[in-house]
């Protein structure tokens, strides 16, 4: 017998929330783009470095460590933390139903985490990487609760279009805002203002930008009763905790009897390995291979972010006559035709490039948003927060193998090009795993109405 993954709420109140959920997106992903991808980085080890004033270390915590290795420092502890605070987020969704306010608390707080580098100057490198802790890892937390919305908010037959649109929303979103603090950086010195400046306004923007928009989700969702047996709403933070606790250890010795579930998590962490390494390395590419300036850099990742908008809207068009699985199947393809392509790209064409960037894009937000509107599908009910905890690890674990395969090609050919086309196996193993799981079987194993088309 299968459940149907909305009981309650009218279609109004349904669709009332997943507009209100669709903003998150649109809030959370001037973190990811502003902050990660383009400004900070750079923008802390030039701080280092001022704080190290021509002596070859810095001092963190008691240990040495070199000013351009300490925002890849940065970066590793807070992947640990990620971990850990993923999974606990997780379970006290789930055990106290109180998604909404866990959602608010964790964006509220990296929100405001991000504001506050506007105060990372004056060699404050600790402050700088402190606040990135912090918000880096709400980033985290925040998105295993909003994720676990998705099941409570759809049908299973509406969850890749919600999906999708959710997705879409946050690349626009995250391309508004950068598009304002690019323009921003190009013009300090005509403003008047520096290059420092400009950047700290950046990333003070992005906080602002996360935790306005949030306020829009946070009136339009609401909670549900926990439906896991050993749930109480009403206990006290403490024992909250605990039992939280106690339920992820519980979740995590039952995940036996969901094997279909464990292997799409696989097939997922495989391809997702791939997609993730090819994002993440394509600016080096693009600058070591082929030579490319900063300023077509910058405007690639500017047409990545508005062409993976409509990228997302028109794989979950393609998902709802095609079913998800085979709409994923296809993109795994195309993905490998995209890296076959970078590999033969001519040093220094920027047009080629380009085209590069908008094929990437169409495949990337279809990739990412049907794979996780079929995750949802195979997640039994009551442990959304906890399953999608897993979802996330699996996700931010990503480029972790990808990286070695990579960075093994290139040491062994002394070719960046032999690294690119050596991520062709994740995609095609991917594929492989994707294509064995039993995905009705998977979602009727955890309970749940499959969809029409799958």
């Amino acid at each position: 017998m299968t459940i149907k993954a909305v009981e309650d709420g009218s279609s109004a109140s349904r669709l009332r929330e997943q507009r209100g959920w669709y903003w998150y997106d649109f809030a959370n992903s001037a973190f990811p783009t502003t902050v990660m991808t383009v400004f900070l980085g750079p923008y802390l080890t030039d701080i280092a470095e001022t704080a190290a004033a021509g002596a070859p270390y810095v001092d963190v915590l008691g240990f040495d460590v070199r000013p351009e290795a300490y925002y890849p420092f940065v970066l590793g502890v807070s992947a640990i933390f990620q971990i850990l605070f993923m999974l606990i987020a997780g379970a006290l969704a789930d055990h106290t139903g109180r998604k909404r306010e866990l959602l608010g608390f964790f964006a509220f707080l990296g929100a405001a985490a991000t504001v506050c580098m506007w105060f990372i100057s004056d060699g404050r490198y600790l402050l700088g990487g402190v606040l990135y802790l912090i918000g880096n890892v709400c980033f985290a937390a925040a998105m295993v609760v909003y994720n676990s919305f998705l099941p409570e908010i759809s049908t299973s037959d509406e969850r890749d279009k919600v999906s999708s649109r959710g997705w879409g929303f946050g690349y626009l979103g995250g391309g508004t805002l950068l598009v304002v603090n690019l323009a921003l950086f190009t013009q300090a010195d005509a403003l008047g203002i520096g290059e420092g400046v400009a950047v700290r306004l950046a990333l003070a923007s992005a906080g602002l930008w996360w935790g306005a928009f949030t306020v829009i989700p946070m009136m339009r969702l609401r909670n549900r009763p926990p439906k896991a047996a050993d749930a109480a709403p009403g206990e006290p933070a403490g024992r909250a905790f605990t039992g939280s606790l106690r339920q992820l250890a519980r979740t995590a010795a039952g995940l036996r009897h969901y094997p279909l579930t464990l292997f799409f998590l696989l097939a997922y962490l495989v391809y997702n390995d791939g997609v993730q390494t090819v994002i993440s390395f394509s600016a080096t590419y693009a600058d070591q291979t082929l030579g490319l300036s900063t300023n077509v850099q910058i405007s690639a990742i500017l047409l990545v972010q508005f062409a993976a908008f409509g990228g997302a809207l028109l794989l979950g068009r393609l998902a709802a006559r095609y079913g998800a699985k085979r709409v994923v199947l296809v993109s795994l393809v195309a993905w490998t035709g995209v890296v076959t392509v970078a590999y033969f790209l001519q040093q220094g064409s920027a047009w080629q490039f380009y085209a590069l960037g908008f094929a990437i894009a169409v495949v990337m937000g279809g990739t990412q948003s049907l794979s996780r509107s079929m995750f949802s599908l195979v997640i039994p009910r009551g442990r959304e927060a906890e399953y999608f905890s897993l979802y996330e690890i699996s996700d931010k674990g990503a480029t972790v193998i990808g990286s070695f395969v990579l960075a093994t090609a290139v040491q062994v050919t002394g070719s960046q090009r032999a690294g690119i086309i050596s991520l062709i196996v994740f995609f095609a193993v991917g594929f492989v795993l994707l294509w064995l799981v039993n995905l009705p079987k998977a979602i009727r194993a955890a309970g749940n109405e499959v969809p029409e088309r799958i």
